[in-house]
């Protein structure tokens, strides 16, 4: 996979436009090859359904997604590189993120779609803002992307960590900012026994 073209789908998950995180990821993305295809989709706007288990009901398999859960899992499905956006949410991902991470353990039971065959060895990423300035408030955030990586063998990246809580605060995070610049290159990439935070 590594010399075929890449494509980054940048799902944003804020509950607003143009906050800290988004800006975080944009400000990373301007530093991406220009060959690099770029999507991004603003999960609350799209009008994702709840998650719905359907492990124990009938067959137990989910039936193939429709509406805007069919254009989330096509645009996963097509891009290498699965960037979550996602603004620090009471020390995790926000409500539209997680729904969307339930949607693949649904995308693991429909029948034909081989899902989890089909993400490993694409690459996931995270970038996030924090209003806390400790390093260790966005560990849980963390944890559940670098988890959901290693469990559909994903190849990890970690996670661009920014400060800021009034849109435009992330601006004057000279350290996160710089950080961006190199965020998304190869040389940036997170070995597996080092920390997997960039701020």
């Amino acid at each position: 996979m590594a010399d075929a073209p890449r494509s980054f789908l940048f799902l944003l998950g804020s509950a607003r436009t143009g906050g800290n995180t988004e800006r975080l990821a944009r400000a990373a993305a301007e530093h991406l090859e220009p060959a690099a295809e770029r999507r991004w989709i603003h999960l609350g706007e799209l009008g994702l359904p709840p998650f719905t288990d359907r492990r124990h009901i009938g067959s137990g398999r989910t039936p193939p997604a429709e509406g805007p859960e069919r254009t989330l899992q096509d645009a996963t499905l097509a891009a290498t590189d699965i960037v979550i956006a996602s603004p620090l949410y009471w020390y995790s991902v926000s409500a539209t993120v997680k729904t969307y991470l339930d949607d693949w353990a649904g995308w693991l039971r429909v029948p034909g779609l081989d899902f989890r065959a089909r993400m490993a060895g694409r690459r996931l990423w995270g970038v996030t803002a924090q209003a806390d300035e400790g390093p260790g408030a966005a560990a849980p955030l963390v944890g559940t992307l670098r988890s959901t990586a290693g469990y559909m063998g994903m190849e990890w990246r970690g996670v661009l960590v920014g400060t800021g809580s009034k849109p435009g605060d992330v601006d004057r995070d000279e350290r996160a900012l710089r950080a961006a610049k190199t965020f998304f290159t190869d040389a940036a990439a997170v070995p597996a026994a080092t920390a997997d935070v960039r701020y």
